[in-house]
């Protein structure tokens, strides 16, 4: 009766008769089987291969890296001996250019040994390097802890190329320092030949410091020529090893490109100062000669505008189309009546830092000032600025229904310009921008939405 009764409460709590629970045991057994055998076939988790051992060996199994066949295993490795190679170098680098300011610019500072006109010929912008170097190196040392610290011992979440973006700006200054590499060795050659005090210092520097690993000062003057030509190489070896889904697969092409058009820049400046001497320099594809073009075109606008050059925002450059109406009659006459030039335009913005450990901070700071640069196109080698560059505090900007391909820019009690571009949707996209920072900074933009003062007087304000 016992037995009977217990029967009855399990068939009344599960619904699961002896025949049932039978057939439910071996489909369970079946799938579990099923379940196995897809656990020794799974597939790679980098890759998608299903050609992983199967491992007998509990132990080993354990061991193993998770779901990695031994393609992605040993591309993980390489990816990683990669990632610290960079940084360790980097971490070397700035030991050396620290190297040449204890050792070498101190020392010779505070014995008197040259002016600091003299100095800052031969050693240059030297501190701005060791700055950036430090912060990158900083970012960079934070990046491979904090993996580390997550278990992520193969430092997959390490996105060295985002990184490198992040601090692009360090790339101009590299310029700086190279294009003056061959007058600085030229006036330390001259210094030493006439200052018996400045030799002496340098021989017995070489030859008694340890820290200088029997090195003479100009060995370590070639460090930052020696290393902006290595980032590409570094850059490349973390590409090869990088799987085309990692998200930072994009951010490290990207990366190497800049810095290739950059060097390739550094090679144009040098032949057209007649220099003899050049960087290593890298195959020449379109999308690289147009990087060049835009560098040299930033450097134009940012010496013309006098910004300081981890404060300014290059927000959009391109072509565009300018026109100057005659009068303010052309919407109604439409405008194909105007005559239209092809002009290189540079929307740029003046920014306070946010961030003293990026130089490029995602969250922009507040805007002091924006201008738009008018470069006509090349000519003879050079670019010419078209007049003083336009600041849209003082500006008007608009746009009419009636001609939607294009926008009117009016510089309060001055002149008007009519712009346009090939594209229509990038048309208004200049428009969108534009008249953002005109609203911004504009002393009127307060006063009915931003709108014109009817009373403004411009010589070709429409009715």
């Amino acid at each position: 009766a016992t037995r009977t009764k217990s029967a009855d409460v399990e068939r009344a709590d599960s619904g699961i008769g002896q025949m049932s629970a039978r057939k439910w045991r071996n489909r369970a057994s079946e799938t579990l089987s099923s379940l196995q055998a897809w656990e020794a076939h799974r597939p790679c988790t980098d890759c998608g291969e299903r050609d992983l051992p199967v491992e007998t060996d509990v132990q080993n199994c354990n061991q193993r890296r998770a779901d990695l066949c031994e393609k992605c295993r040993k591309r993980r490795t390489e990816r990683k001996e990669s990632v610290l190679e960079f940084v360790n170098t980097e971490a070397s680098y700035g030991e050396d250019l620290r190297i040449i300011k204890e050792e070498f610019y101190i020392p010779m500072q505070a014995a008197g040994l040259l002016s600091q006109e003299q100095l800052l010929g031969i050693f240059s912008n030297i501190q701005e390097l060791i700055d950036l170097n430090e912060n990158f190196l900083e970012v960079l040392q934070e990046e491979i802890d904090q993996a580390f610290d997550q278990g992520d011992d193969d430092l997959m979440t390490v996105c060295i190329g985002e990184i490198f973006l992040e601090f692009v700006n360090m790339l101009p200054a590299f310029q700086t320092y190279c294009l003056q590499q061959s007058s600085s060795v030229n006036m330390l050659n001259a210094l030493e030949k006439e200052k018996e005090l400045l030799r002496i210092f340098l021989n017995v520097s070489q030859n008694d410091n340890t820290a200088l690993r029997r090195m003479n000062l100009r060995s370590f003057l070639m460090a930052p020529l020696q290393r902006v030509t290595k980032y590409p190489l570094l850059l490349s070896r973390i590409i090869k090893a990088t799987t085309e889904y990692h998200p930072d697969h994009g951010s490290l092409r990207e990366a190497k490109s800049r810095i290739e058009s950059h060097l390739e820049h550094i090679n144009m400046k040098t032949k057209q100062e007649g220099n003899t001497w050049t960087l290593r320099s890298f195959r020449q594809d379109s999308k690289k000669k147009r990087e060049v073009i835009n560098i040299e075109m930033r450097e134009t606008a940012l010496k013309t505008v006098g910004w300081l050059r981890e404060e300014t925002r290059f927000v959009m450059e391109g072509s565009l189309q300018l026109a100057q109406p005659p009068d303010g009659q052309w919407v109604k006459k439409g405008s194909k009546t105007l005559k239209f030039q092809n002009m290189q335009v540079l929307l740029l913005v003046n920014m306070k830092r946010v961030s003293e450990s990026s130089l490029e901070s995602a969250e922009p700071g507040p805007v002091k000032d924006a201008v738009l640069v008018l470069i006509r196109d090349k000519n003879n080698g050079k670019f010419h600025l078209l007049r003083e560059p336009l600041r849209l505090s003082n500006c008007i900007v608009s746009t009419d229904p009636d001609c939607d391909d294009t926008f009117e820019l009016i510089e309060i009690r001055r002149e008007a310009f009519v712009f346009r571009d090939s594209d229509r949707a990038r048309t208004h996209h200049w428009f969108r921008q534009i008249r953002r920072y005109s609203r911004e900074l504009g002393s009127w933009k307060k006063r009915r939405n931003a709108l014109p003062n009817i009373m403004i007087s411009t010589p070709h304000t429409r009715p």
